[in-house]
């Protein structure tokens, strides 16, 4: 891809001015580059279309719109197809077939992260290093908490990857926690011990 990573976040940042999506942008990027780095993959490939794939969802709230009305920016910027495709396939509603790795592992890290985050921002130490999986299940049965997130979505997402949902949680889990400080999820310090 001949997009850099400034261009991608420039991208971003001209579009989401809320500081809790631009985190989401940089938590799923963050997991994207860690799952490529496992897989053997592009990182910056992958990380940039887990860093833009929600970059027009402010403005394009709605099912109807997100992410549609955000690929003809994409296409004007130069986001090659394969990208656009991938950004696409996030979106069930839109029931573009999840084909290759990377859009599984798209799918698979978008909810989750957000969901992690959450997580996180709740326990005493309000750190990412100290979510585990054990706690994401116990949440996730609270349909209170973060109720706009899909947990059915969360769990397809580790199936259609072919992972063990515990193991993609902690993996997700080590992503965040080595790019905490970034993503606000440093916490307090405060181990609630």
């Amino acid at each position: 891809m001949s997009i850099s990573r400034d261009e991608a976040w420039a991208l971003v940042t001209e579009y989401v001015q809320n500081d809790s999506l631009r985190r989401h942008c940089l938590a799923v990027e963050t997991a994207m580059r860690a799952y490529a780095r496992q897989e053997g993959e592009p990182e910056d490939e992958w990380g940039l279309v887990g860093l833009v794939h929600d970059f027009d969802y402010e403005i394009h709230p709605t099912a109807d719109e997100h992410p549609e009305a955000g690929v003809p920016i994409l296409r004007e910027r130069g986001y090659p197809e394969w990208a656009i495709r991938a950004i696409r396939s996030h979106a069930d509603y839109l029931n573009v077939p999840r084909e290759t790795r990377l859009e599984r592992t798209l799918y698979a890290v978008d909810e989750l992260s957000g969901f992690i985050g959450a997580v996180a921002l709740v326990r005493p130490s309000r750190a990412v290093a100290d979510v585990t999986p054990r706690a994401v299940r116990k949440k996730m049965k609270d349909k209170a908490f973060a109720r706009g997130v899909d947990r059915e979505a969360m769990l397809r997402g580790a199936e259609e990857l072919g992972v063990d949902f515990d193991e993609h949680v902690a993996f997700v889990v080590r992503a965040m926690a080595a790019e905490a400080d970034a993503l606000g999820l440093a916490g307090t310090g405060d181990t609630g011990g």
